[in-house]
């Protein structure tokens, strides 16, 4: 039996959860069978398949009457005329909400960067309700810590929250939540964390979406996979009970989740189901 205060704290993250997904050709399919419409969706953007893929998807979630999220990966971005393009485009779609990353293409213009973006954005009015940034809990393998934070805290006037990248460790977790605050970055944050995999599934996925593309998915997550699918390794449920201490401290301002699904959106989505059913016997 959970104490109450941590059971309770996870039950809020997981009740106000978002899943990211990867725009492959079964990927709508997967969202309209598994995922009810009061979660939002995300859509992941890759130098492969271009930013055609990840507006489309999102254009047509939304018109299933999701929240859909495009990620606007600044590097593939010319400049901002094509901005303006896109802006226009999700707007008109009724799409209120994005994602800015810098992301990990070699720069197609004027962007090296997410703040260009942002601050771009704002020129054009703040056109969406809701702006994310990536937040790093650990080392970012080419920034340094102090720029990752001092970045966020540059953000701060552009975007409405953050959103954390993959860590494994809750004390990682706890102690940069509290780094941030001290900081002053004040942003609603959603910790991200990855849904149930299957790394027979994960890599199959993968070879979906380009060679190139998959190479580089599967060198950037291999770490992930391994810590996955090892025996008795990284559960989702087994960290979030460490980390609810910390996301329920005053001052933490931890909404929810943002869940990494690798496109596994039916077994996310029983996870999350089947632990808030369990986390209300413990309540």
């Amino acid at each position: 039996m959970r104490n109450k205060r941590i059971a309770e704290t996870m039950a809020r993250l997981l009740r106000h959860a978002r899943y990211e997904v990867l725009p492959t050709a079964s990927t709508e399919d997967k969202v309209l069978a598994h995922v009810p419409r009061d979660l939002a969706v995300t859509v992941t953007a890759s130098p492969g398949k271009g930013l055609e893929a990840t507006l489309d998807l999102a254009e047509r979630l939304a018109g299933h009457g999701y929240v859909a999220v495009p990620h606007l990966a600044a590097r593939m971005i010319s400049g901002p005329d094509e901005l303006a393009e896109i802006v226009e485009r999700l707007t008109g779609k009724g799409i209120t909400r994005v994602f800015v990353p810098g992301g990990d293409a070699e720069p197609a213009g004027e962007y090296v960067d997410a703040l260009g973006v942002l601050r771009d954005l704002g020129a054009l009015g703040d056109p969406f309700e809701q702006v994310g940034i990536t937040g790093y809990p650990e080392s970012h393998p080419t920034i340094s810590d102090d720029l990752t934070v001092q970045s966020m805290w540059d953000k701060r006037q552009h975007a409405t929250h953050i959103v954390s990248n993959l860590t494994f460790d809750p004390g990682v977790v706890r102690d940069w939540i509290r780094r941030l605050r001290a900081r002053g970055v004040t942003m609603p944050l959603l910790l991200g964390v990855p849904g149930p995999v299957e790394r027979a599934k994960l890599v199959t996925m993968a070879t979906r979406i380009g060679v190139g593309e998959s190479t580089r998915f599967l060198v950037k997550h291999r770490g992930t996979l391994a810590r996955l699918a090892s025996p008795g390794g990284f559960t989702g449920e087994r960290f979030l009970e460490r980390c609810a201490p910390a996301l329920g401290e005053p001052g933490a301002l931890v909404e929810g989740l943002h869940v990494f699904t690798f496109n596994q959106v039916a077994e996310t989505e029983a996870w999350r189901v089947d632990l808030l059913e369990r986390l209300r016997a413990d309540r």
